[in-house]
């Protein structure tokens, strides 16, 4: 039986890097079928409706923070979505074109994220280039060939995969550029070294945020990630999203931290522990 592992694409993207090294990881010996989708939230709506088995996605970037599509869209979602593995990804951005120098560049294309994390680069070397955001990084390497004006910040991966020559490389601003993808499937995770929460309040009250997170800090539990997001209720509403470094399968003071939150929240949605797996590409 064939296993779907969902992506963004089109293929050449950083997520279906990660895809592919979760897979080679953790399902070396498994028929896997790679299959791209336009946007994170449609790369979600296919593993919670079953049509693949698992979705690769990215959550977090080391330069530009959290990736707002991936939270919201998990928090949306009915499913029960479980987190099977963070993969940790090294992001080493390209220059693609098919112009003869960055003079000739008029345009360029990619992902906000990546747009974001070479911004230094662009300003000091093409400070005269519009920049255009698109779906994924290799949304516009299919237009490349056609339009020696443009350009694109991908991945030397996929620029040889589109054939493409690259004008430079790397250009993201800082050297340590990480992003943190989620494996995520409808199947009960069964142990890691990290579980990730999403919780709402029930009304916006002094100390409310304050007395949530205790319930964690009381009982010596760290968190080492804490984000918000708007409710999309009405300004000033908020979601918050933990990552909390214990297992909760073997935890009784997690355990007893959650319960209390459930009581406490409004609504709160657990994806689950696993561990991370630092991947290359």
């Amino acid at each position: 039986m064939t296993l779907k592992i969902a992506h963004l694409g089109p293929t050449g993207t950083y997520a279906e890097a990660a895809a592919i090294a979760y897979a080679q990881a953790e399902l070396a010996n498994t028929d896997i079928c790679l299959q791209p989708y336009t946007t994170i939230a449609q790369t979600l709506a296919a593993v919670a409706s079953g049509e693949v088995t698992l979705a690769i996605v990215p959550v977090e970037n080391s330069i530009e923070g959290g990736v707002t599509m991936t939270a919201d869209t998990i928090w949306q979602l009915a499913a029960p979505l479980q987190i099977q593995q963070a993969i940790v990804l090294p992001i080493h951005h390209a220059l693609i074109s098919v112009a003869p120098s960055l003079n000739h560049i008029e345009t360029v294309y990619s992902h906000p994220q990546a747009l974001s994390q070479c911004q230094d680069w662009l300003q000091q070397h093409l400070p005269q280039a519009a920049r255009i955001a698109n779906s994924s990084t290799t949304a516009a390497l299919a237009t490349l060939a056609a339009n020696p004006q443009a350009a694109a910040i991908s991945s030397v991966r996929a620029a040889n995969l589109y054939e493409l020559p690259v004008l430079a490389q790397p250009i993201n601003d800082r050297p340590d550029n990480q992003t943190k993808f989620w494996a995520i499937s409808l199947q009960p995770t069964l142990a890691g070294n990290c579980t990730s929460v999403a919780f709402s309040l029930r009304s916006n009250t002094p100390g409310g945020l304050m007395r949530a997170l205790g319930f964690f800090a009381n009982r010596g539990l760290n968190l080492s990630r804490i984000e918000s997001r708007p409710s999309k209720r009405s300004l000033g509403d908020y979601l918050f999203f933990i990552d909390i470094e214990t297992d909760l399968h073997n935890c009784r003071e997690l355990k007893s931290a959650l319960a209390d939150l459930d009581v406490y929240a409004e609504t709160v949605k657990n994806f689950g522990s696993y561990y991370t797996n630092n991947a290359s590409c």
